[in-house]
């Protein structure tokens, strides 16, 4: 077979969108002739992330259940219907060799219609704990790719393969950047570096525990990179009027290779991505789970980790009052930090995205 067709749905945020790249990136080396399709949510962050990577992308109407009572939930079950039935036509129309899922609120009617078409599926799932959509999906499913042990209590031990989690490679490769990160953000390499992340939206708890420790880290003698999101970057700035040369204030940080270059110590949230770069990256790590997060599967991501001392874990709601001094306490503690990094390193996985692009080849000739 010279040319292979490629269906990738999900997305909804950087955590599924990103890895989703990263495998139709590894696929296209092996196979280049290959047609790929994305299937993402309308007005989700995918349809735009996905055409800027170099990839055609149709989008179906489909939202998530409110966790709260809300007039959006009655819209639910028809949008639901509809994305089935646009779900179906694309397949039909496409006609592709395999469907991949890689989590988030259009891979499910896209892989059910595929199964229901005899399209060979995988999936993908990033996180410890899986998410409804993928549990549900992997009873069909062919193969399913996942990040970390145990993930048996989820999916049939037999279809499961251990790939770790594809991340973006230019982001990953750091070595000789550590001055250039230095001049880029202008910073003084005398200090040491905190670099606080919080997604693309920001994260209001760990911005202001940030916002609540600037005096106390300015006194301590540190600087820190602070992206803030799109919501809290006017308080942000304002709050470091007059302390630019030490806090430096960004809504978004495009070129994060350097952002991680520069870093000393990373306090993030803790998303499948997120945490799949900083492994790679050898960084020590504080993380902050978004409780919010489904099945709070960003704590379970973080409990791996910090079980395994391998990254600090504070909670959402202890944040604001432990972030200043955990921050002071260990970026300067040399012996800590070098702990951290050698227990996060081996648990970094290099070759996730090609491994996966290997099993969908396999799939899609041995169908």
């Amino acid at each position: 077979m010279s040319k292979f067709k490629v269906i990738i749905s999900g997305g909804g945020t950087g955590g599924h969108i990103f890895p989703a790249i990263a495998i139709a990136n590894a696929i296209k080396k092996l196979r280049p002739n290959t047609k790929f399709l994305f299937v993402g949510a309308l007005g989700r962050m995918e349809m735009t992330k996905v055409p800027e990577a170099g990839f055609e992308i149709v989008g179906l109407p489909i939202m998530g259940l409110q966790r709260k009572l809300t007039f959006k939930n009655l819209k639910f079950p028809f949008m639901l219907l509809k994305s089935a039935a646009m779900a179906r036509k694309i397949v039909k129309k496409f006609n592709p060799d395999i469907a991949i899922g890689v989590g988030g609120y259009a891979s499910g009617p896209l892989l059910r219609a595929a199964e229901k078409a005899n399209v060979p599926t995988l999936l993908q799932e990033q996180n410890s704990y899986a998410g409804l959509t993928n549990k549900i999906l992997g009873k069909k499913a062919h193969k399913i790719c996942v990040a970390y042990d145990g993930m048996e209590v989820f999916f049939p031990k037999e279809k499961i393969i251990l790939t770790g989690n594809p991340v973006r490679s230019e982001v990953i490769k750091l070595e000789g950047k550590k001055e250039r990160a230095e001049e880029f953000f202008k910073l003084d390499p005398a200090k040491k570096t905190l670099l606080v992340v919080g997604g693309s939206l920001g994260a209001w708890s760990v911005n202001e525990a940030v916002e609540k420790s600037i005096a106390a880290w300015e006194k301590g003698g540190i600087q820190v990179i602070w992206q803030t999101g799109k919501l809290f970057h006017k308080r942000a700035q304002n709050a470091a009027l007059g302390k630019e040369s030490w806090l430096k204030v960004t809504e978004f940080i495009k070129r994060m290779d350097l952002g991680y270059a520069a870093a000393d110590l990373v306090v993030s949230r803790a998303g499948a991505l997120a945490v799949s770069e900083l492994c790679l990256v050898k960084k020590p790590s504080i993380f902050i789970p978004l409780p919010s997060a489904a099945e709070d599967h960003q704590t379970k991501n973080a409990k791996v980790l910090s079980t395994l001392g391998a990254a600090i874990l504070l909670s959402d709601a202890e944040v604001r009052e432990k972030l200043e001094q955990e921050v002071l306490g260990l970026i300067n503690n040399e012996e800590e930090l070098t702990r951290l990094s050698e227990n996060i390193s081996p648990l970094g996985y290099h070759d996730a995205a090609d491994i996966i692009a290997n099993e969908v080849v396999k799939l899609v000739i041995n169908k």
